[in-house]
């Protein structure tokens, strides 16, 4: 026990009493009367002294205001006079532990304080500070704060993956006219470049000595009366004149009339658009040269780039929901039919052959599309909302809500992500209540917590700012 040499004179209940007092080791100021106690307090000692008008102002010793008043004293049953407000300590049975800035700085005070802007220290009282892990806030913060919760269920993961591509022709889809022989185009037909055509419709007449030489000699087989060997080399007629290409339906007109004709008439194999003409009236085709490339749309490609990290989630069957950009609003469905077994290096992304219905021929070679590939599991899995977790780039965690009040953080693994949801491969249970909203708030609460539970570790206690205070002349 030290004297901290401070003397004064306090006027309680109408007398006067002359005194020392010191900080005790109990940590309480202690009052040493010197001459006669007030006959209603003298025997007892005061915790503190608070301003006589009940205004938020405490002294550790006696003190008078700036209108001469005393202010009182404080016991430690609470009681002081009548006219005066309790103070922080009397509002609670329980101990107080510290004061902590009011605005939330890591700032702690043994003994009743202000801040620089007026506002007083909160107490804490024993007890708040559970060290269980957990965050606790009061009804009203977790009002104020909007603070949700949502319990864990099982769900079906829904990732979409995006990639942008573009149409092709369908290969198998595609048909070229090309003469065999050294031919002559007599007449085109009125097809161009883009025209729409059936099977079967005619697209130009062709001359060719080598069609009408093997024409010739089928007709020659079939109507001969020689016995011998007839069939057999009819078949073989007829093969050379497959062999020239020579439309299915010129050959049966032959064998119904018997008549070789003298140009023949060339016809579209199949429906589709003419996407090339190169045939002209009058012009010499030599073997191999292309007059028509007609391909059928019904039916096309979207060739969508996906980026390299998102291959593991691409499988064969896969559906797709294709946009594109010409006709927005409308959603083309297909399935993935080929994942190509390369990585282009300059793009790092892999291509993807997706086949979809062209019905009204909408779908154009070489038009943008954007692809939306559905990877999601039929199998559910547990998951929570994006929102519940606080990702500090090395950890993941999530808020559990315990109820009353107390929230724990926990640390989890996550999984896939989707739809607005990630899985959760570790840390939680089924039905376990997860913060949805306001978990930056309530994380921001714990970590305030700790700082300032390490910070009143680190303060001064009652007994050593006591000490302090005597030192101080």
């Amino acid at each position: 026990m030290k004297t901290l040499r401070l003397l004064t004179t306090l006027a309680l209940g109408g007398g006067l009493v002359l005194g020392a007092y010191w900080f005790s080791n109990d940590g309480h100021w202690s009052v040493h009367a010197e001459a006669t106690p007030a006959p209603a307090q003298a025997d007892r000692t005061p915790l503190y002294y608070r301003d006589p008008s009940g205004a938020p102002l405490w002294s550790a010793g006696p003190k008078q205001d700036d209108r001469g008043r005393d202010y009182l004293p404080v016991y430690e049953d609470g009681q002081a006079n009548a006219a005066a407000p309790k103070p922080p300590q009397a509002a609670s049975s329980r101990k107080i532990l510290y004061y902590r800035n009011p605005m939330g700085l890591p700032d702690t005070s043994p003994v009743p304080k202000k801040d620089p802007m007026g506002m007083n220290y909160v107490p804490v009282y024993e007890g708040d500070e559970v060290d269980d892990g957990t965050v606790k806030l009061s009804p009203g913060k977790i009002q104020r704060t909007g603070v949700k919760s949502e319990p864990v269920r099982r769900r079906a993961i829904r990732v979409a993956v995006r990639a942008p591509g573009t149409i092709q022709l369908d290969e198998r889809r595609v048909s070229v006219i090309a003469m065999r022989a050294e031919s002559f185009v007599q007449k085109v037909a009125d097809v161009t470049t883009g025209t729409r055509v059936k099977a079967g419709q005619p697209l130009m007449e062709i001359y060719s000595s080598a069609v009408a030489s093997a024409a010739a000699e089928y007709l020659a087989t079939i109507t001969s009366k020689t016995v011998g060997g007839v069939e057999l080399y009819g078949r073989g007629s007829r093969q050379r004149l497959v062999n020239l290409d020579v439309p299915e339906q010129v050959i049966a007109e032959m064998e119904r009339t018997r008549v070789a004709p003298l140009t023949v008439h060339w016809s579209a194999p199949r429906d589709g658009i003419v996407l090339e003409r190169s045939a002209i009236d009058g012009m010499r085709a030599n073997p191999g040269d292309v007059l028509f490339r007609i391909a059928d749309i019904s039916q096309v490609w979207a060739l969508a780039d996906v980026a390299e990290r998102d291959l593991g989630n691409i499988a064969v069957g896969q559906s797709v929901a294709v946009r594109a950009r010409s006709f927005p609003g409308r959603i083309f469905s297909g399935k993935i039919a080929v994942v190509y077994p390369q990585v282009n290096r300059d793009t790092r992304t892999v291509r993807v052959r997706i086949e979809l219905a062209n019905p009204d021929a909408a779908l154009l070679p070489d038009m943008y599309v954007d692809a939306e590939i559905d990877t999601a599991d039929s199998a559910p899995v547990l998951a929570i909302q994006d929102s519940s977790v606080l990702d500090t780039g090395t950890r993941q965690a999530v808020l559990v809500d315990k109820g009353e009040g107390r929230f724990e953080p926990r640390e989890v693994k996550l999984g896939r992500r989707g739809g607005g949801y990630i899985e959760v491969r570790d840390g939680l249970a089924d039905g376990e209540a997860v913060v949805t909203s306001a978990t930056f708030l309530i994380d921001a609460e714990s970590n305030l917590k700790a700082a300032l539970k390490g910070f009143a570790e680190g303060a001064p206690q009652p007994s050593d700012a006591g000490h302090a205070t005597g030192e101080h002349k």
